[in-house]
């Protein structure tokens, strides 16, 4: 399954590179949205002790309790609440989502989640590589080409077997 995911996120960058008008899609999928571009990094941002509440909030607190606690700052995701388990609770903003999806850059989109251990040591550091490119000013397009492109690199993890959120 590991190898299938791979090989469907390099055949979409390899068809991408073969043929750049297909970029255009996702460029031409902006002008439809209603959000067709990242707002202010602050309509991103909530007050630090609710989302601290919010992250908890994905997880039975005999998780969530032990559990390191990140939140949204301007330059990026940050530990607030240091865990004594290897579990993960985060609120996911909008660009968590597929790169062609219109709610991209939905600014009041919040999602909490709790990462179990596997997930936390693979599954979020993609979603962190994600935010520090947003937060760079990088277009879809460059999104998905820096993801793919580390993951073909293994600079970022291959999901391991039960993680999950």
């Amino acid at each position: 399954m590991r190898k299938t995911r791979i090989k469907l996120i390099v055949s979409v960058f390899l068809l991408l590179a073969a043929f750049p008008s297909l970029s255009g899609y996702v460029q031409a999928q902006d002008t439809k949205s209603r959000y067709p571009s990242m707002a202010p990094v602050e309509q991103y941002l909530m007050p630090e002790s609710a989302e601290i509440a919010l992250a908890r909030s994905a997880a039975p607190a005999s998780i969530s309790d032990a559990a390191e606690v990140m939140v949204l700052r301007a330059n990026g995701y940050a530990t607030a609440v240091k865990g004594k388990s290897r579990f993960v609770c985060i609120v996911e903003r909008s660009w968590g989502k597929a790169t062609d999806d219109p709610e991209f850059w939905n600014q009041k989109m919040r999602a909490p989640h709790c990462f179990n251990p596997q997930a936390a040591r693979t599954f979020l550091p993609i979603y962190l590589m994600k935010t520090k490119l947003v937060l760079a000013g990088k277009s879809r397009t460059e999104i998905l080409y820096a993801t793919a492109s580390a993951l073909d690199r293994k600079e970022l993890p291959p999901l391991e077997p039960g993680a999950m959120a």
